[in-house]
């Protein structure tokens, strides 16, 4: 019941608190509503926090036998929850200050709130078909986000959004009708898988292709290509929060999703080996490359951030295709760093365009003299990315190069390290100089030097995603060990 409760309160609370009419002038109105949703941010972390350690296993609705909704959290489940729960709370507090530029931000809220509850539900989904029916409820409660401005730009990245998943969606549940049908009875999550051997016998080949297409299509919500197109027409056009929130943990649903599937039901040993392992870290592979490459040629600082995100999914995408317990932990590793990193780099770019209305990285010079603070954290955050020590985004990298070297195929092997590599000084060409140029514009500059810093509601929650990103670096393995992966 307690993990329920953690997904229907912030749908319900957040709704409640959108619609129940304030009094007052607007700008009161407006601080009657952060303090409701404030609250809601943080009951809502609490109880998420309250079912991880006491939750227990709940079946909602049992279609047959072997087919039910039910949710319990496992480790894995925990772990993501807890990315989930970062990137919410963090945030939502930037978003009481950042929305106030935007029109209806009480409908803005109240997606977001319901998107959380989806989020939850994902993370504490007790089986796959509880994953895939979670998994399409945060794609239809997260397009509101990417439509909130109302423009035409906006309306055609969130159908681009939508049918992009939706087909992404149907792909994933192709593989699902396959798993059920060779699986044995029970179907619960199990690491390993829980297989039929029998049953598979002589239809290995159909159950591999099935296998891979859903892996494609769940990667659709990740960025991996061919099924990338909608996201860096997504990104740049919502809000700063809801970018944010996209990039860092709404994408990684996809992530979950291949996780369920390749590790706790068809398990990793049915693909290893098999052309479901080759074409699937050549496509990650060539995502890696041309997301960055992508990446260092755009000039709106919101795109190259979505072209970044492209990229940066994709080294989780490469560590899972080693099919290792290293890799799983490599890729592991990257969405809490990654979550942390890209989330406080949009948030950033928010500060950009809500305190000088700057959206362009040539715009961005000199910009460190108005707002040290931001910049350092856009500089803390880009270190992580691009896989500086002793930040997080290192420490993920370190792990899932070392796993292709030992976990690889013949020259995927040495082909992987060798795309991190370059896709990291793509990385640091596409990030670093924005940084060092906001500080060190050069002698000819005659920009602003006015203060322009934000307050602390959107100050605070950059710096602590910037520590949540160095926390992993330096404790990265021990939080999951901890965790039990």
């Amino acid at each position: 019941m307690l993990t329920m409760l953690a997904v229907l309160f912030p749908v319900t609370a957040g709704i409640l608190a959108s619609c129940v009419p304030v009094r007052g002038t607007q700008e009161k109105i407006y601080r009657k509503r952060a303090g409701r949703y404030a609250v809601i941010s943080v009951v809502t972390a609490l109880l998420g926090i309250f079912s991880m350690v006491w939750g227990k296993e709940i079946t909602l609705v049992t279609f047959s036998e072997h087919v039910t909704v039910t949710f319990a959290f496992d480790s894995l489940g925990r772990f993501f929850l807890a990315a989930v729960l970062l990137l919410y709370t963090t945030v939502a507090f930037y978003a009481f200050e950042y929305m106030k530029m935007e029109e209806k931000p009480e409908v803005f809220f109240a997606f977001f709130y319901v998107s959380l509850g989806a989020l939850i539900a994902v993370c504490a989904a007790g089986n796959l078909v509880t994953v895939y029916f979670c998994f399409e409820m945060a794609t239809l409660t997260t397009v509101p986000l990417v439509l909130h401005e109302g423009t035409k730009e906006a309306v055609t990245a969130g159908m681009k959004y939508l049918f992009y998943s939706i087909g992404g969606a149907l792909m994933g549940l192709f593989g699902v009708f396959f798993v059920y049908y060779y699986g044995m009875a029970g179907r619960s999550f199990a690491p390993g898988g829980f297989l039929n051997r029998e049953a598979v016998s002589g239809h290995k080949g159909i159950l591999l292709a099935a296998v891979f297409v859903a892996i494609v299509g769940f990667g659709t919500k990740a960025g991996m290509y061919p099924m990338h197109g909608w996201l860096p027409s997504a990104h740049p056009i919502a809000p700063a929060p809801a970018s944010a929130l996209h990039s860092g943990i709404i994408a990684k649903a996809g992530i979950i999703a291949v996780i369920r599937m390749v590790y706790y039901c068809v398990g990793a040993d049915f693909l290893r080996g098999t052309w479901v392992q080759y074409a699937w870290m050549i496509l990650a592979m060539l995502t890696i490359l041309m997301g960055s490459m992508m990446a260092y040629m755009e000039k709106v600082m919101k795109k190259r951030l979505a072209y970044s995100t492209i990229s940066q999914l994709s080294y989780i995408m490469l560590a899972l295709s080693l099919l290792s317990a290293d890799g799983l932990r490599g890729g592991l590793l990257h969405v809490m760093s990654h979550a942390a990193s890209k989330g406080c780099l949009f948030l950033a770019a928010g500060v950009f365009i809500y305190r000088l209305g700057k959206r362009r990285v040539d715009e961005l010079a000199g910009i460190g003299k108005q707002m040290p603070v931001t910049m350092w954290c856009f500089l803390i955050a880009s270190l992580s990315l691009v896989g500086i020590p002793p930040m997080g985004g290192f420490l993920s990298k370190w792990v899932i190069a070392l796993a292709a070297i030992r976990d690889g195929a013949g020259m995927l092997s040495v082909l992987a390290p060798v795309v991190l590599l370059i896709s990291a000084l793509l990385t640091a060409g596409y990030l670093l100089p924005v940084a060092f140029n906001s500080f060190f514009p050069g002698k000819d500059y005659k920009g602003e030097t006015t203060d322009a810093e934000p307050g602390l509601l959107m100050l605070l929650p950059m710096a602590i995603l910037c520590i949540a990103a160095l926390v992993m670096g330096l404790f990265g393995m021990q939080i999951l060990k901890a965790a039990g992966l």
